[in-house]
């Protein structure tokens, strides 16, 4: 492949020529581990803060569900300690995924983390950027045939290559990327209150504690039979072409995707019109939900319903409904709920059909506005890793080259 003029081929990739490629350990100060032998003799209820994997997140420290050891003991354990500007790398469960160590969370202890802390010529902002990103990853997976490696050590991490530009296009880089990150959280916030405002919404409206305006009739005892048309489908000897089985099903967007493959189906899956609303019935996936798109083969694993109104699809997200699917399956390895047993299920709603209508409305308006930020959020990660490709390999730069000197 031909470089283009100011540009040189190196070990991870195509960089500038005044860029050069070095091993973290020659632009660190140290590279330690965190608490690694029995660390949960040190927890205490109160006291100093020690973070684990679950607080290391691309976007920066979380403070949520962190475990506390005493003073004594962080004096103790003074080589793990958290310094403002050290980087924090996951070494177990997703590797590599790195953060910076900020003043509110220095003094700080570390379970079972890597702890990077960079010399003068590298910027810990740079440093995290680059491990997360696609040429830090792939470094860090290469291993096993690109699988996650059970543990990334130490070593490895001192080995890591690391495309280092001048210090202020490290900055530069640097502060492009918080940017980005900065409108990435934004968007999670807003999507978790949305997410708590819909389920607020649905307890209120679906018990009838909040009712809508211009509805005051009394509620009734319905069953799910009551609501739908069970689908019984045409079966198929298999090889039919766009099958969904229990495994497609994304139980958080209550979604599937065909986009990833073209899989045959089995014999026995049933093909089901659009609008067909699915309840997988067996155990580990069992409560997952979706409503299919169009005519396909689903697998028999699943309860197929065609609902009156869009009310059902809500009222089967409850926990409510997954916790009755739970004390009303049989079996053993794989337990499973019947269909009829789905069918039977009784719950009060209103005796209008048009509140019922409306309640329905209301909650599919909010999933709309929630599907749209999430949708929004997704570009802005691709957008992330577009701009990281861009200024991490130096094909956009930030900073104007210094000209030669003569």
């Amino acid at each position: 492949m031909e470089v283009r003029p100011g540009y040189k081929q190196t070990d991870v990739g195509v960089i500038p020529e005044e860029w050069e490629v070095r091993p973290c350990s020659e632009l660190s100060e140290r590279i330690t581990v965190g608490i690694v032998i029995r660390p949960t003799q040190y927890y205490v209820r109160h006291g100093i803060p020690a973070l684990r994997s679950a607080n290391i997140r691309e976007g920066g420290i979380t403070d949520t569900d962190l475990v506390f050891i005493t003073d004594a003991s962080n004096a103790l354990l003074a080589k793990s300690q958290t310094r403002a500007g050290d980087v924090l790398t996951v070494r177990t469960g997703y590797p590599g995924t790195s953060a910076v160590v900020r003043t509110q969370h220095a003094g700080w202890n570390c379970i079972d983390i890597l702890i990077t802390r960079p010399s003068k010529e590298l910027d810990p902002d740079f440093l995290a950027a680059w491990v997360n990103s696609a040429f830090g990853k792939e470094q860090v997976l290469r291993n096993q045939g690109g699988l996650a490696q059970k543990h990334f050590n130490v070593g490895e991490m001192r080995n890591l290559l690391v495309a280092r530009p001048p210090l202020p296009e490290q900055r530069a880089i640097a502060a492009a990327l918080s940017d980005v990150d900065a409108l990435l959280d934004g968007l999670d916030r807003l999507i978790a209150k949305k997410r708590d405002l819909r389920q607020a919404a649905m307890q209120q409206l679906l018990t009838g504690q909040t009712r809508l305006p211009g509805f005051s009739g009394e509620w009734t005892k319905t069953k799910i039979s009551e609501m739908c048309e069970y689908v019984d489908g045409v079966r198929t000897a298999g090889g039919d072409v766009g099958y969904v089985e229990i495994g497609d099903i994304d139980v958080e967007l209550k979604s599937y995707s065909l986009s990833q493959k073209e899989k045959l189906s089995v014999p026995g899956a049933v093909k089901v019109p659009a609008g067909t609303l699915l309840i997988s019935t067996v155990r580990p996936t069992r409560g997952a939900i979706a409503v299919t798109q169009s005519s396909l083969y689903v697998s028999s694993a699943f309860c197929r319903l065609r609902p009156a109104n869009g009310l059902l699809f809500h009222l089967v997200c409850q926990p409510t409904f997954l916790a009755y699917l739970g004390e009303n399956s049989i079996g053993g390895t794989y337990p499973t709920c019947r269909d009829e047993t789905i069918l039977d299920y009784e719950t009060a709603l209103p005796g209008d059909p048009r509140e019922q209508t409306a309640i329905a409305a209301v909650l599919s308006d909010m999933d709309a506005e929630l599907a749209a930020l999430e949708a929004r959020r997704d570009k802005a990660r691709d957008l992330k890793q577009a701009i990281m490709q861009e200024l991490l390999t130096g094909r956009t730069r930030l900073v104007k080259p210094e000209a030669p000197h003569a």
